[in-house]
């Protein structure tokens, strides 16, 4: 995988941009670029599709403002990018599509194209929401 910056800013659809240090059109950037890298977060400060908080502290020019859990339940809330097959997801989405493997490891996956997500992002849960 090459890390090399294609791009800082990629219109996924007319609603639906995308900014970043872009390695590739699946939403991986210069910091998280492994085959599971491949969502985006739409930050509330911004409304703005990020591959990572460093790509926000990077780029955006203002600090990170998380969503409450009362904004994550709003209907068609999406905060969640597939960088396989660009569709849009809530938080409860997102979220309830971790799964056990056998091995005890915890799997996500894109519930339009099962896709498989990094299940450590979840690690970096606090930067984005405030549950």
């Amino acid at each position: 995988m090459s890390t090399q910056i294609i791009a800082h800013s990629q219109e996924i659809s007319p609603r639906v941009e995308l900014r970043g240090q872009l390695v590739d059109s699946a939403t991986r950037c210069i910091h998280y670029h492994s085959q599971l890298d491949i969502i985006a977060i739409k930050f509330r400060c911004c409304e703005i599709y990020y591959p990572c908080y460093k790509c926000h502290e990077e780029l955006a020019g203002h600090p990170i403002k998380r969503w409450t859990r009362e904004e994550l339940d709003r209907e068609n809330q999406w905060i969640i990018l597939c960088g396989d097959c660009h569709k849009q997801l809530s938080f409860s989405e997102y979220s309830s599509s971790s799964t056990r493997k056998p091995d005890g490891e915890s799997s996500m996956m894109c519930i339009h194209c099962l896709s498989q997500f990094n299940p450590k992002c979840s690690l970096h849960y606090d930067l984005y929401f405030d549950l």
